[in-house]
């Protein structure tokens, strides 16, 4: 696990669309962790949680992808 990892799982969010919205649109928590680790992402909610002081509104917004689909998979993780 570590900080890296959960800065390279927020990039993607920020850049790649389908990723996003394919996190965005699973139900449970736990099948959302299971789905990054899957595409080889491997972070703990501590981590990731941590990173979000270090964003700003703007990189929050990217991240969410400005919709709430996108923004309430993204709960999960902020």
């Amino acid at each position: 696990m570590s900080i890296e990892s959960a800065k390279a799982f927020l990039e993607r969010m920020k850049n790649d669309e389908d990723f996003r919205k394919s996190v965005g649109e699973i139900a449970t928590s736990k099948e959302r962790m299971e789905y990054v680790k899957g595409a080889g992402f491997d972070f703990t909610m501590e981590e990731i949680a941590n990173l979000k002081d270090e964003l700003s509104d703007d990189d929050l917004e990217k991240v969410a992808g400005g919709d709430e689909c996108s923004w309430k998979g993204m709960r999960m993780w902020m």
